[in-house]
């Protein structure tokens, strides 16, 4: 059966680097440029660029939500735009310029708002990105559609090159109590996360556990570890040379057993979950993760859809090949 798809508007900027950025994400179906929330009808560029006809340059992304989630979307989106700039994103001036969230399903406001608030707990100024129902999008002229495809050189206020590197959300994962989640976590996870314990060597079956899929977090199911980037160090701990993000994690000295070693926490959860070493495999930077099992909760690859992670598939495709 085929899957439904979800419409959203996204207004960030020259819309030339918008689409091309957001036209690159595993599970985005179709982007469009245009201008939206206009006074007029059928409005053309000379006219939008004055700034005097109420509209935005826009764009119209129609995604798979079970790929790609509306919160993975919109935690992309936050990540190439200036939320605190009002009218004004690179050297583009102007209300055309304006940052904004246009839906079209009201039942997504809510998810938006929330995107919105956290997005706003980490800026120091106040946000100016707009959260309102589409009213009217227009298409823009054609040799605006894939712009930065026609012209390689073209002008772009955002990184491109951002396209190429992982990216693990937080906003998705934090939607929920996280503090509440891991308050709750009794026995040996209580054990290990909170108190930094360690479970025995050999004892949880991930140790050894080599089938494609994602490694999360068990308080914030943020994702913190992919398939692809585990392998067998001998230790009895499940071992990863690579985190699924650098973000995703937290180091810090630890001299506890009159040792000296670097823990490892979870970014979001801030639970212990085990210590990185030095020797790692050389070729992927000498590093080796040793976590407990115990801390881990694991994602085949035929749930990743199922589960809100479809838009990892992309990074293991090595194993599903």
């Amino acid at each position: 059966m085929e899957r439904m798809h979800k419409t959203v508007y996204l207004a960030g900027g020259c819309f030339w680097g918008i689409e091309a950025y957001l036209k690159s994400l595993f599970g985005v179906q179709r982007v469009r440029s245009g201008y939206a929330n206009g006074k007029t009808k059928n409005p053309n560029y000379k006219e939008v660029v004055t700034g005097e006809t109420g509209f935005v340059e826009t764009v119209e992304v129609v995604f798979d939500p079970v790929i790609m989630p509306l919160a993975v979307l919109i935690s992309h989106f936050f990540r190439i735009i200036d939320p605190t700039t009002l009218n004004r994103q690179g050297n583009d001036i102007g209300t055309q310029y304006r940052t904004g969230l246009y839906y079209c399903d009201p039942s997504d406001r809510e998810l938006l708002q929330k995107m919105l608030h956290l997005l706003q707990k980490d800026q120091k100024k106040p946000i100016v990105v707009e959260l309102l129902p589409i009213e009217n999008f227009y298409p823009a002229e054609e040799y605006h559609q894939d712009y930065l495809a026609k012209n390689p050189f073209g002008y772009c206020h955002i990184d491109l090159s951002l396209v190429d590197e992982r990216f693990i959300p937080k906003y998705p994962y934090l939607l929920d109590n996280v503090e509440e989640k891991r308050r709750v976590l009794s026995g040996k996870k209580r054990f290990i996360g909170c108190e930094q314990g360690t479970e025995p060597p050999f004892s949880h079956p991930l140790w050894k556990f080599s089938e494609p899929g994602v490694y999360v977090d068990i308080a914030s199911a943020q994702p913190l570890f992919l398939s692809v980037d585990k392998f067998d160090s001998g230790c009895g701990w499940p071992s990863f040379h690579t985190p699924a993000s650098e973000d995703v994690l937290i180091t810090r000295e630890d001299r506890s057993h009159g040792m000296v070693r670097m823990e490892v926490l979870s970014a979001l959860s801030k639970l212990h979950l085990g210590h990185v070493f030095s020797d790692g495999p050389r070729e992927h930077g000498g590093r080796r993760y040793c976590i407990n099992g115990e801390m881990l909760r694991f994602v085949p690859l035929h749930d990743m859809d199922r589960e809100g992670y479809g838009y990892l598939r992309l990074y293991i495709k090595e194993e599903e090949d």
